[in-house]
């Protein structure tokens, strides 16, 4: 950058400096509350920039490391699709590359060199100031080839242009070449001639480690695994963090990255829950584990069902030692018998009959829990909830999927958060916040690294055209969506009615649509039974032991565990699906048939592109006739022929196809219903 006199603006101290720059992003709510990001991703960074007259401007943004440093500078352009149409918009991406509160700035600034160029373009094809338009290259570039900040090399290069352009023999043309080359646009580009620069506020980044915004989950009961069913009594004897250890190598073997366990805690007895949610349990029913709390303690305690301390502490390092890390559920709620209940009756809504309220969302009804209020005392309930999340955290515990986020107040979190990711920066919180937008938006600015989403409910090409547009593109500053394909709680119709065909393609999309997924055990066995009049599994693992045969259906290949590990390895071999910004959709012409791609060029300058198409459809055939945008492909001219074709390899097949702009696609979900597809580079 050349070096500028010091200059005294009058524009000091207004809204607007010399050059207006508005509508920064990623900006929560104008830099209120961090934007987020991940190691490694690539951030999607804009402004509105714009300056009064004709000449040109040039916008970069700067990112700042924690301690102020300049990482990256990247000079902004108008976004794909935005060219030419005078928004004024200007976008680039930029890549943080460690954990720690980053930052951002936009630069807009006198274009010298882009000015000159367009004036000279012009003015000389019109024969107008001709030898005064190249006498005004050859100062200015005489003026950056003396800067002392630029290499030699470009340095000499600019004296080169000089020489061309002060060339009286040349013609006119060949003149205006020298000042033109694409040598000299390759200089000025790597350090535009700048002057009038104008810095916009600083933009808060908080960059969190990579679990907080990539990863697979798998979600058990640990009680499960490893229970025996007494055949002459019917009794069970329930499965414990040993038994369960056993399981881990089969998740790892899958490829996921995390196992999440519902509450490990005692279960209250009274109003304890019996199967299928039935109001009378029986003797030896287990109950909800969300109904924490009994005589055995609450939620700093153990169920001694599952066994102790020690043996959870050993069921963490088994996992650490597969590559895989626990979370465990945090609900923030009791049982009737918790110790709770009597000890501070004030942390919960008393009722005017003198009665604790039960927590509803009807018509549902769960007598067997009971909200807590924080409204009361809320220092001494938030420091008590505080204490219990870093207990967990002392024995491993560095992720927690916290249950209805939602009914609790939003500054809680934002405090709870706050106060956890100081002391412990790589503890990482998931909202199981199915509610409205505003509230699950809301939590993910108060601190949440991660949402369940309305993705469970997104069936139709048009569904999820419209969503993945949306998670990607309109909220990723403050909403990382995590794709879970079922839940103990919920069982979708397309999943009742699909067959097989409706697992493999709602496990396409999400592993490949969002950096963050997850499956709940017994999706891979295509488990797909409600219970009558609900989107619930019939004999639900809530209320009861489940133990699945997983040898025998590995033996008779009626498992989707082979699909589930190859998907996990393509989102480890192809950077691009780590990103949440870079997906673009793409047209088709058939109703059910989904095509979008991820793009990321990785530091090295290689790029990763791959092309999804999905038939949605899982009971037939589909035929499409498919569009590209090539320009989000990136395509550079090494990787097509003479024809513009390309070759693509389908990393779900094995199979090679040679594509391009225009495309046939048919898919069969009965076969294969999906496409993944990578530009071979």
């Amino acid at each position: 950058m050349s070096k500028q006199k010091p200059k005294a603006l009058i524009t000091e101290g207004l809204r607007f400096g010399r050059f207006p720059i508005t509508a920064v992003q990623p900006a929560v709510e104008g830099g209120k509350f961090p934007a987020k990001a991940v190691v490694g991703e690539t951030l999607v960074v804009g402004a509105t920039a714009f300056r009064e007259g004709h000449d040109q401007l040039g916008v970069s943004a700067v990112l700042l490391d924690p301690r102020g440093k300049e990482r990256q500078r990247v000079r902004l352009a108008p976004p794909r699709g935005n060219r030419g149409k005078g928004t004024d918009r200007w976008e680039g991406t930029l890549t943080p590359t460690a954990t720690g509160n980053w930052s951002f700035v936009i630069e807009a600034w006198h274009d010298r060199y882009g000015t000159w160029h367009h004036n000279a373009e012009v003015k000389v094809e019109a024969g107008i100031d001709v030898e005064l338009m190249l006498a005004e290259g050859a100062a200015l570039l005489t003026e950056a080839s003396e800067d002392p900040s630029r290499p030699s090399a470009d340095r000499r290069t600019l004296r080169m242009a000089v020489v061309g352009l002060n060339n009286a023999g040349k013609t006119v043309e060949e003149r205006l070449a020298a000042g033109f080359s694409p040598e000299v646009a390759a200089v000025v580009a790597r350090q535009p001639i700048r002057e009038l620069v104008t810095v916009s506020e600083k933009y808060p980044l908080l960059v969190e480690r990579e679990l907080a915004g990539r990863g697979s989950w798998y979600e058990f009961f640990p009680r499960s695994e490893g229970a025996v069913r007494d055949a002459a009594t019917g009794e069970w004897t329930s499965g414990t963090f040993r038994t369960a250890a056993k399981r881990l190598d089969a998740v790892a073997a899958m490829g996921f990255d995390i196992i999440y366990m519902p509450p490990i805690h005692p279960i209250g007895v009274q109003h304890r829950k019996g199967p299928n949610n039935t109001l009378l349990a029986g003797p030896h029913d287990p109950g909800s584990p969300w109904a924490i709390g009994a005589k055995e303690g609450g939620h700093d305690a153990i169920h001694p069902d599952l066994g102790t301390f020690e043996d959870f502490d050993a069921f963490v390092a088994r996992a650490g030692e597969l590559g895989l890390e626990v979370a465990l559920d945090l609900a923030l709620q009791a049982a009737p018998d918790h110790p709770w209940v009597e000890q501070h009756p004030e942390w919960f809504t008393t009722r005017v009959d003198g009665s604790i309220a039960y927590a509803e969302n009807p018509p549902k009804k769960y007598q067997d829990i009971f909200p807590l209020n924080f409204d009361n005392d809320p220092a001494g309930l938030s420091n008590e909830i505080l204490r219990i999340v870093l207990l967990w955290v002392s024995h491993g515990v560095k992720i927690f999927r916290v249950d209805n986020p939602h009914t609790k107040p939003v500054w809680f979190w934002e405090w709870l958060i706050a106060k956890v990711n100081k002391k412990h920066p790589d503890v990482v919180f998931l909202a199981e916040a199915f509610t409205r937008p505003a509230m699950m938006h809301a939590l993910g600015r108060a601190g949440f690294q991660q949402s369940y989403t309305y993705f469970t409910w997104r069936n139709t090409k048009e569904e999820l055209e419209e969503y993945f547009q949306e998670v990607s593109h309109e909220s990723p500053a403050y909403f990382r969506p995590n794709f879970f394909v079922n839940t103990p709680d919920i069982l979708t119709e397309f999943l009742q009615y699909g067959g097989p065909a409706a697992f493999k393609i709602r496990a396409a999309l999400a592993a490949t649509a969002s950096p963050i997924w997850g499956v709940y055990a017994g999706f891979e066995l295509y488990e797909h039974v409600a219970r009558p009049g609900a989107e619930e599994y019939i004999d639900n693992e809530k209320f009861e032991y489940k133990a699945r045969d997983w040898d025998a259906a590995n033996e008779s290949g009626r498992t989707l565990a082979p699909y589930l590990t190859r998907l996990n390895e393509i989102r480890r071999a192809h950077p691009a699906l780590g990103d949440l910004q870079n997906l673009t959709v793409h047209q088709s012409t058939d109703n059910a048939t989904v095509v979008y791609s991820k793009h990321k060029t990785l530091p090295d300058g290689t790029k990763d592109t791959l092309i999804i198409v999905v038939n949605v459809d899982p009971h037939g055939i589909r035929e499409s006739a498919v569009t590209l945008d090539l320009a989000a492909l990136e395509l550079d001219p090494a990787d097509v022929t003479h024809n513009g074709r390309f070759m693509v390899d389908d990393l779900l097949s094995g199979e090679s196809w040679e594509w391009g702009e225009y495309n046939y696609v048919r898919l069969d979900a009965h076969v294969e219903p999906a496409h993944i597809l990578s530009i071979r580079r």
